[in-house]
């Protein structure tokens, strides 16, 4: 009788066993930003491909902390941006390689790929493809303020009436502002630690122009709209949807040059559905659904003819922020080497406690 109970055990255990992990292959879990899954594609995908999406809203510093925790365990794709992909693997290992072959490649606009592929590959291994794309630049109600580059957010007149984050591409954006190429010193630990800290010196003496260091995007375009901000450095699209409610509200491209930013599809090192994950990638691709994405994220996307289906108020805001020289003036983030983001932090750190 103990043996036939025992049998039992374990047959119901391994039915359990089984019945989780059809679960997991029947399941995508997407960690991602806000934006990027929206309803409707979800649920297409879902009709369309069989898969259920489960989603988990992040942002950069958090999918590296999540999946460092985890070794690359717990999610089956994830959307860091292009250049916060090569260093975390070169020191954690919490992604795997791509698998070009079970790709659309024809579904991206091929210098996006190329670009995006060159700056997350580690040891001769792709880790990354592009998917959302856009700018960091000023934001200006031009009625009450005039600025042309970052660092007219710190004129005195502006006391109290700024915002930006506390955050690394603030501290790259003042330092291209300072003439220097911060790009450049990536290699280079200690100039780029000295380069840092004299950023750092600038950002302490402009804190009394911070009305508040925003990381909530309703903070920030609702202090925009009441006048308590009169600039802001911002994503582009807040300022163009800024710009729809009060044409005197603008997003401006840096004289320095705006800060471009790619984020891309990743799978973790111990993603357990890598199919879903593909077939998410090339659905999300198809020009239609990457129209229905880069609405919802209110960005543009690498999907090669979804621009040619995006809001046409949208384009035209675009082309007159992004004149032919200012496109091409855009400062690309190349990947990250690992340990930088630790001078930065130091540096963010002490401009939080400084007084």
């Amino acid at each position: 009788m103990k043996i036939r109970f025992s049998l039992m055990a374990v047959s119901i255990a391994a039915l359990a066993c089984a019945g989780v992990a059809q679960a997991q292959e029947k399941t995508l879990r997407l960690l991602t930003w806000d934006g990027y899954a929206p309803a409707d594609v979800v649920a297409q995908f879902e009709k369309e491909s069989g898969y259920k999406v489960e989603i988990t809203m992040s942002n950069n510093e958090e999918m590296i902390s999540k999946l460092r925790a985890t070794g690359g365990a717990g999610f089956d794709l994830a959307q860091p941006s292009q250049d916060r992909i090569a260093g975390p693997q070169a020191e954690f290992g919490i992604y795997k390689p791509m698998d070009l072959k079970k790709v659309k490649t024809n579904l991206f606009i091929p210098s996006m790929l190329e670009a995006t592929k060159k700056n997350t590959t580690v040891a001769g291994k792709v880790y990354g493809l592009p998917d959302i794309w856009g700018t960091d630049g000023l934001v200006v109600n031009t009625k009450l303020a005039k600025m042309t580059d970052y660092p007219d957010l710190c004129k005195p007149e502006f006391a109290g009436k700024v915002a930006y984050r506390l955050k690394r591409p603030t501290l790259l954006a003042f330092a291209f502002a300072s003439g220097k190429n911060p790009f450049a010193l990536y290699n280079n630990p200690k100039a780029y630690g000295e380069l840092m800290d004299d950023v750092g010196k600038t950002m302490i003496a402009c804190k009394p122009n911070v009305k508040f260091y925003w990381d909530n995007k309703d903070q920030l375009l609702n202090g925009m709209r009441a006048g308590e901000i009169v600039g802001a450095m911002m994503w582009d699209t807040g300022g163009w949807k800024l710009n729809s409610e009060n044409p005197d509200i603008q997003f401006i491209a840096p004289k320095s040059g705006a800060m471009g930013w790619i984020d891309t599809f990743a799978i973790p090192a111990k993603g357990k559905n890598d199919a879903a994950a593909y077939a998410w990638i090339n659905f999300t691709m198809r020009p239609e659904i990457a129209a229905k994405v880069a609405g919802s994220a209110g960005n543009f996307t690498a999907s090669q003819g979804a621009d040619q289906l995006m809001d046409a108020k949208l384009k035209a805001q675009f082309a007159a922020s992004f004149p032919a020289a200012a496109l091409k003036n855009v400062k690309w983030y190349p990947a990250v080497p690992a340990g930088l983001e630790d001078i930065e932090g130091r540096v963010l750190d002490r401009i939080k406690a400084a007084n």
